[in-house]
């Protein structure tokens, strides 16, 4: 079924177009449990405005068959399972445990920008967990998980530079 690729800078359609909506689920979905990221990529620009977007920049992952891969793996006792299901209108997922988790997390964004440079758009993040003691409601850690920087595929409004 063709969908949407990014291909070479630039916004395509062809054949398995999308799967990188699958790759951004899974990966979003990792981040919030104990499981850790050991491959992943992001898209090499940013294809569209934010309106409508509900995910911080730079979230997602982006796969292409045989050279980039979306991979973690689960260093704890627990036992995972992950689903994932097509509704009319929504791609969705969850991931279960086989017992109920010590800890929430919570993603977010910090030092996002705009910037100009050579004449070209650029947009910049980070992408940070906290990890929440579920009992206490304490925060038990904080961790720095990606830094982004991606070329920009449409006009900047002048406020945001």
């Amino acid at each position: 079924m063709e969908g949407m690729l990014l291909k070479m800078g630039e916004v395509k359609t062809g054949i398995g177009g999308g799967i990188c909506q699958l790759a951004n689920l899974l990966y979003w979905m990792a981040l919030h449990t104990p499981l850790v990221v050991i491959e992943r990529h992001h898209h090499s620009f940013d294809p569209f405005p934010d309106s409508g977007r509900i995910l911080p920049f730079g979230s997602g992952a982006s796969v292409f068959y045989n050279y980039v891969d979306l991979r973690f793996y689960n260093p704890t006792d627990y036992s995972f399972q992950i689903k994932v299901w097509v509704t009319d209108k929504h791609l969705k997922g969850a991931i279960y445990a086989n017992e109920e988790m010590p800890y929430s997390y919570h993603i977010e964004e910090r030092n996002h920008r705009f910037l100009q440079r050579e004449g070209k758009n650029y947009r910049q993040n980070e992408i940070w967990r906290k990890t929440y003691d579920k009992r206490t409601g304490k925060m038990i850690k904080e961790e720095l998980l990606i830094k982004n920087f991606s070329e920009v595929k449409y006009p900047i409004p002048d406020e945001y530079l």
